[in-house]
């Protein structure tokens, strides 16, 4: 069982910056992929990026096109954490932001059993 806790939601200016964190608990993080996902009023959980373990201390990122550029997910296997930096912040980025996790590798929600309870993003025009 993992149990994920994100934070560093916000309300900020389009163009601004954000740090989302998420910690797992569990001792083989390292293993586990990572998603983050968003959900804006109205619509459908989407992917956002996502950072996998292809063997060893190898990573793949992976990234939604509308993010590419903008957003960068990273790990630190030691804090047990994923980040996701969001920078060139746009209003359309405004969302509910949900961290995922799951040993398969994955950009639909049904890939993920593990979820966190989602932090609130803000994007003011």
């Amino acid at each position: 069982q993992v149990q994920l806790v994100e934070s560093g939601g916000g309300l900020v200016q389009a163009g601004g910056s954000l740090r989302l964190s998420c910690t797992a608990s569990g001792r083989t993080f390292s293993t586990y992929a990572m998603g983050w996902f968003r959900q804006a009023p109205g619509k459908e959980r989407e992917f956002v990026a996502g950072i996998n373990w292809i063997g060893r201390n190898t990573y793949y990122a992976d990234y939604a096109d509308s993010v590419k550029g903008r957003f960068t997910i990273s790990r630190d296997n030691a804090k047990n954490t994923v980040y996701l930096q969001m920078n060139s912040l746009k209003p359309e980025d405004t969302a509910v932001y949900y961290c995922a996790a799951d040993h398969r590798v994955g950009v639909q929600t049904y890939d993920y059993n593990y979820w966190g309870q989602g932090t609130q993003v803000t994007v003011s025009s």
